[in-house]
This record gives structure tokens, sequence and C-alpha cells, in this order.
């Protein structure tokens, strides 16, 4: 009993010594300038009621599974003063390890649906977001058609049955549109031929599409933790994507990169309450709450002291 004790909190250890730019307390706010250089547009996730959340019916996907979503006029919609159109809810299982997602909004006749993800804990607390700069164009290949891409990188915490995909797209995404590669180039480019000089096609977005949605578990945890380890307030979803200016001209091609952590770093808590955050830490264990043990040590590290971890771990070894 007490080696699976051992365990189990070790862990949850693992779990809580995530990078901390993928449990971040506040949003990134992706900021776009207009062609006109005056209007801008924020980036944030949009704020939803949850009784709202819980009115979606939320369709569960399994990993290793390809789901092919059909968004139409008689799709889901969600009353929002910014997201228009046709929604899909999907719901993903949180208790098989790291998630690997890859959405694609494929185009079609010169049109396609600009997503954006919003990701959910299995209490419908919103954890992270993925404006639709996000998902960049591709080429077609051999087995795929043009698309817009993205792949979701994520670790439920620990305790989640489900976790949950929100997809939408925005007023503002409908009044952009995606410029495409000319077939004819795209060939001349594979074999070596000099390039034709002729215009690109521009695909329009629209408040309906086709997403492929492809999930599939990983060994190694994923850059955004999805869900709380302690119970302490819920943060705001993290943004992700690039801080730094994108053109909103009409044409968006532009690939995003996820930006490392720039959380600043706690400064080392007085000797006083570091030594009374220990003691506490020792009394919970000893008394068999390591809840309690592991709040305490949460708190503690949050505050900036360097050896509640050690002594959290040493005396769990000492007590197996």
């Amino acid at each position: 009993m007490k080696t699976k004790l051992l365990v189990l909190c070790l862990s949850t250890l693992f779990y809580s010594m995530i990078p901390v730019g993928s449990y971040a307390a506040s949003n990134t706010v992706i900021t776009n300038k207009a062609s006109s250089g005056i209007e801008t547009s924020n980036a944030i996730a949009p704020s939803l009621s949850l009784s709202a959340l819980h009115k979606l019916q939320w369709q569960p996907i399994n990993t290793h599974d390809t789901q092919t979503v059909i968004l139409s006029g008689t799709s889901q919609q969600l009353n929002n003063e910014d997201i228009r159109g046709a929604i899909a809810a999907f719901a993903l299982p949180a208790n098989q390890g790291s998630l690997e997602i890859t959405l694609n909004s494929l185009i079609k006749d010169n049109q396609v649906y600009s997503p954006n993800v919003l990701v959910l804990d299995e209490q419908l607390n919103p954890a992270a977001f993925y404006p639709s700069h996000y998902f960049h164009y591709q080429q077609p290949g051999i087995m795929s058609v043009d698309r817009l891409q993205g792949v979701l990188k994520l670790t439920p915490a620990l305790g989640q049955q489900r976790i949950y995909l929100l997809i939408y797209t925005t007023l503002a995404d409908l009044k952009s549109s995606t410029q495409m590669v000319d077939p004819a180039k795209a060939y001349a480019q594979g074999v070596g031929n000099a390039v034709p000089d002729i215009p690109d096609p521009i695909a329009r977005h629209t408040e309906t599409g086709t997403l492929t949605l492809k999930v599939k578990s990983e060994r190694d945890a994923g850059n955004i933790l999805i869900g709380q380890v302690f119970s302490t307030p819920a943060p705001k979803p993290v943004t992700v994507g690039s801080t730094q200016e994108i053109s909103t001209s009409p044409v968006r091609t532009t690939p995003v990169t996820v930006p490392q952590s720039t959380a600043p770093v706690a400064k080392p808590v007085l000797s006083d309450t570091e030594q009374y955050f220990n003691d506490a830490i020792k009394r919970a264990i000893n008394h068999g709450d390591i809840d309690k043990a592991l709040k305490l040590l949460d708190e503690a590290e949050r505050l900036g002291s360097p050896t509640a971890r050690e002594t959290f771990i040493k005396l769990i070894k000492n007590k197996g």
C-alpha cells in the first residue's frame, strides 16, 4: 500500500513539473494590425457561460480515430456576439495520457471554414485557446487536398475522464481569406521547372465547411496542460500562437509558432516562511493527509520555496 502511495505521489509531482508556460494564469494576447494600420483585432478566448456550454451536444472521439465532420446550416450554433455560423463540439478521452490532435479544414471550391479552437477541462473551464491564425495553409499532397491545418498537443491533468474541444469561426474570420498556391505553380516547383507567373487562387472564409480531426495518444507530455493538478482557482486559458504582429490584410498565409514561456521567475521566499511550509508539509504527511501536503507544496513553490519539493519527496520516500 505504501509503495502504491509513493508511486501515486511521484506521478502527480511529474505532472506538476510541466513547464509554467503550459499552465499560465493569464491570457497571451495576439494583436493583429489591419492593412490600414489603424484598426486592430485581439485574438482572445471567447467568454461563454457554463449553461451555454452544457447545452451543447459533445460528440465523443476516441484515440487513433479520424473523424470527418461536415458543418452545414443545420449544424449546432452558439449564441455569441463574435461567433458566427456552424460549430463543432468534441469530447476527448483524458485518461489515456497526452494527446496529439491534428485538425484540418478542407478547402473546396475556393471556400474554407477558418477554425478557432477552445479547449476545456472536464469541468468545462477554458484551458487553452488556438486562434484562427494558428491554422495555416497546406498545399495538396498525394492523399490530401488544400487545407488549413494545425496540431494541438495537450496533456490532461490527472483525475479527469474527458476534456472538450469547441471549434468555431468568427465575424473577423469571415472578413478575411486564405491565399492558396496555383496547381501549375506547385507542379513546376515539384519537378524543378520554371514557375509560371500566374496569380494564386484565393479561398473565401465561410460559415460552413468540412473538418477532419485525427486524435492519437502520446507517450511524452504535451505542450499545454488541461485541467488542474491542485484545487486552486481555475486559471484563464492560454492563448497559443505567435506574439508577433501578423498582417490581417484579406490574405493569410504566414505560419505562426508556439511561443516559449515568458512567465516571471518567483523571488526566493523568506526563510521563516520556507520553514513554515516545510514543517506544515511534514505534519500533513505524518498525519497521512497527502492531498493537503500537495496543496502546501504547490503554494510554497508559488511563493518561491527552493526546498519544499525536496522536503516532500524525502518525507514520502521515508514513509514508504
